[in-house]
């Protein structure tokens, strides 16, 4: 028993630890595919990405890493403020709803080259993300790809990645049982439809006003104790969502991430050129700051989550990306 209200206090905590909430205002440009009206009947997202089209391709990959730089909404390297303390989850896999190439600094999001845009509906109302028809995918897998002759020719400073659905693995400590880890389901798009979705193997099915889409901070979490499953929701709303491009700010409520092209070694910045001739696939890695992305209030000053002594979550967003060539 005692360990279930463990779990139950850890749960409130993370329903408490939002912000001041502001309106939720949809993307000014399309952010993706065609709106179905009709409620969708799949179940759960794909895993793999079905590479088609003939000849040199263009080809994306996640890459979640730990040790790249920490930043902030501004692209500045950012250090966990006092008081706070941070972990770094381990990613079983995340989602992305639009991909955008952008030429200049000016380039405002949909003038550059919009690659990607994922299904969504309005069958509940407000447009929504169609998170069983997204792909789910894990590092290094290919969460995208187009031939290259379907892309624009010219040079690219910017791209532009908007995420939608993360889960990663989180630690946590209490009383009662030390440290134990549990699984954390973040739905970070402007509005999801969900029906279902997978932690663990474990089917979660959102019971929070159902009958609507789900607000950007959604999320599940699962967690096995003594073999005894536990399975909860809550919404939040702070995610930090890294743009270093002032001069091109980025939707309100979306979780659009900008990173500026590097070559392979990441070492130079470097725009991506495309002149319409390749003969080979141009492989880009995207690389995801997950550095200490899992931020929350510390009373015992000791780098472990405590959520029973009345720590709680500050932050959930990704810490910055760099996409190499």
């Amino acid at each position: 028993m005692r360990n279930i209200l463990m779990l139950t206090v850890f749960l409130s905590l993370l329903i408490s630890c939002k912000k001041k909430e502001e309106p939720k205002v949809e993307p000014p440009v399309s952010t993706t595919g065609p709106v179905v009206a009709a409620c969708p009947t799949c179940e759960f997202p794909d895993t793999v990405w079905n590479i088609t089209g003939t000849g040199p391709k263009l080809i994306f990959k996640f890459n979640f890493d730990s040790t790249q730089t920490r930043l902030n909404n501004l692209g500045q390297p950012a250090s966990i403020p006092s008081g706070n303390a941070a972990q770094s989850p381990i990613f079983n896999g995340m989602s992305a709803h639009y991909i955008e190439m952008a030429q200049t600094d000016f380039t405002q999001v949909g003038a550059g080259a919009v690659l990607y845009k994922a299904e969504e509906t309005d069958c509940r109302g407000s447009k929504a993300i169609v998170f069983c028809k997204s792909l789910v995918c894990k590092n290094g897998d290919v969460f995208f790809s187009v031939p290259l002759s379907q892309v624009a020719a010219g040079s690219y400073k910017w791209l532009r990645v908007s995420l939608a659905y993360q889960n990663y693995d989180i630690k946590i400590k209490t009383n009662s049982t030390g440290t134990i880890d549990g699984t954390l389901a973040s739905f970070v798009g402007y509005n999801t439809y969900v029906s279902k979705y997978k932690m663990k193997g474990a089917t979660m099915t959102p019971t929070m006003s159902p009958e609507s889409n789900k607000m950007q901070g959604y999320w599940g979490f699962y967690t096995k104790v003594f073999s005894t499953e536990y399975k909860s929701e809550g919404q939040a709303s702070t995610t930090t969502v890294v743009n270093p491009n002032p001069n091109s700010p980025i939707p309100a409520g979306s979780c659009l991430v900008t990173g500026e092209f590097f070559n392979t070694s990441g070492a130079t910045k470097s725009p991506l050129v495309i002149n319409g001739n390749e003969t080979q696939d141009i492989i880009i890695t995207v690389s995801l700051s997950t550095n200490k992305s899992f931020e929350w209030t510390e009373k015992t000053v000791d780098g472990l989550f405590q959520p029973d002594i009345g720590e709680a979550v500050v932050d959930m967003g990704l810490r910055g990306m760099i996409p190499k060539y």
